[in-house]
Formats: structure tokens, sequence, C-alpha cells
């Protein structure tokens, strides 16, 4: 005998299963799990180029412009988009879901290494780069204020102690400082004993080693 002839010779039985079928599949629907933001681990990677004092017009086209015609020939990429602010710029990238993001990885530096003859020569650093899920994307901001430090000792204070601190914490994907103010010396120099040293200087040179 068939599976479909026992069911249809023991129609009661029948009707219990398809509707203890029914329940179950009614009570399984109901407990699963919905979200409104899907935990989705998308392939992105933010690279982040600085230049002290350059303002957003010049970033814009002589960092982002040469580092953006490098990323566009990479395979598997999505979208790209890059915003310039005063001395940085930074460049998100986003790779189709079936990229792997090590390849891609390996591609963003490659691409940045050979963008490097084309962006300025006075960057402090190459342009460096972080994998992002922008799923995970909860961001805190914490602001330094003295009213006896200076502004660079603050800054020197968030750079080596803050920072490095903050970064060590588990989950913490990338920590960043914005308003940098660095020290710099400013030195005012004596025209006229500028004057006098240099004229000391050409005597001496001209001076014969008998004379000396």
């Amino acid at each position: 005998m068939s599976i479909p002839e026992r069911f249809i010779q023991r129609p009661i039985a029948t009707t219990l299963v398809m509707m203890a079928i029914l329940l179950f599949g009614i009570a399984s629907y109901r407990a699963l799990p919905v979200s409104d933001l899907p935990n989705v681990d998308l392939p992105t990677i933010n690279v982040y180029a600085n230049v002290p004092g350059a303002n957003p017009d010049t970033m814009a086209a002589a960092v982002a412009l040469p580092l953006e015609k490098q990323f566009s020939n990479i395979a598997g990429l999505d979208s790209m988009v890059s915003s310039s602010r005063v001395g940085a710029t930074s460049i998100v990238l986003q790779f189709s879901l079936d990229r792997n993001l090590d390849g891609a990885a390996q591609d963003v530096q490659a691409a940045i290494s050979q963008a490097a003859r084309q962006l300025p020569p006075n960057m402090p650093s190459p342009p460096s780069y972080y994998r992002q899920n922008p799923a995970d994307y909860p961001v805190i901001f914490i602001a330094l204020t003295s009213d006896s430090l200076p502004l660079s000792t603050v800054d020197e204070y968030a750079e080596t102690l803050i920072a490095p601190t903050i970064s060590t914490i588990n989950g913490v994907a990338v920590v960043q400082i914005y308003g940098q103010f660095k020290y710099s010396p400013h030195i005012q120099l004596d025209p006229q004993a500028l004057a006098l040293a240099r004229s000391a200087l050409t005597k001496s040179k001209t001076l014969s080693p008998m004379e000396m």
C-alpha cells in the first residue's frame, strides 16, 4: 500500500496531521526574528589621507581625484563616496557582497601605490585604509578642552594617550582625531645680524691660508 492510499483511507488521521502541520507552521512563523536593520556584513573599506593645512578644494583635486581614478579600476566596486575637509580626505569604497574583502584590500593597497606619484609630495604619510562595516556604525565623539593648557598640548595629550588607549578596546575599529593643532615654533630673525653674519662668513671664505 502506497503512502497516498493510506492518507486516503484514513481521512481523520490525515486531517489531524494537516492541522498539526498548520499549527506548527503558524507558531514557527510567529517565532521568526524580525529586524528592521539586519546585521549584514557589507564589504567596505575606508581610505584616509591627510595633508596638514590644505583647504578642502586642494584635498579634493590633489588627493581625492588621483585616488578615485585608481580605485575606479578595482573589480567588484559598487560605490565610491569621498569627502574632503581641511587637511584630510576620506574615501569610502563599498564592494559587492560576493567580493572577498581580503582580496579587495590588496587591490586597494595596489591602487594607492599606483597613485603615489600623483599625490602631493608634502604628505606626512601615505594614505591609509581600514575595513569598515556600515552596519556597525555607532560613533562616539569626545571633546577635549582646557582653560590652562595650550591647544598644542591638548592635541599631544589626545594623540599620545587617549587615542591609543581607546583603540585597544574590543570592538573599536578606528580612532580619528579632528581639529589637530600641532606645536609650531615661530622664529623672528634680525636682518642686521644676518647681514653681519653673512659678511663675516664671506670674509672668512676669501681669506688666504697665509692671512689666516
